[in-house]
């Protein structure tokens, strides 16, 4: 038997770009950040500490966007699923994380949207 072809967006990816509720992040967060997604689980680490794990699992698109769930198992988000929609082009992914259990319809952030916006580049 043979093992299942990897999705994608499985990979290392490192942020280049990120904003939180329309507040952009700052460099020494995006250059200390590594996000993996890998046979169905995710991790974050930063300064080279796992920060966030759990499973993600890819659902079909939706209007018009592909989505993601995130089900937190270990760190910060441990027993929170989040849900998001992404744009995989290249070596480039870009992820919109609804932060409030709501899966976001734009790629945008603002004051008080519960959104989390990262552009990330492959590494691996």
């Amino acid at each position: 038997m043979t093992a299942p072809i990897p999705h994608a967006i499985e990979g290392l990816w490192l942020p280049v770009r990120a904003e939180l509720d329309g507040v952009e992040a700052p460099a020494l967060v995006l250059e200390r950040t590594e996000f993996t997604l890998r046979a169905g689980t995710y991790a974050v680490r930063f300064a080279a500490e796992h920060h966030d794990r759990g499973r993600y699992e890819l659902i079909s698109v939706e209007s018009g966007h592909a989505r993601l769930t995130l089900t937190g198992t270990h760190g910060e988000n441990a027993g929170r699923t989040l849900h998001a929609i992404y744009q995989l082009v290249g070596n480039r992914l870009r992820i919109c994380y609804g932060l409030n259990g709501v899966p976001p319809d734009t790629f945008s952030t603002r004051v008080d949207s519960a959104r989390y916006l990262v552009s990330y580049r492959r590494k691996e």
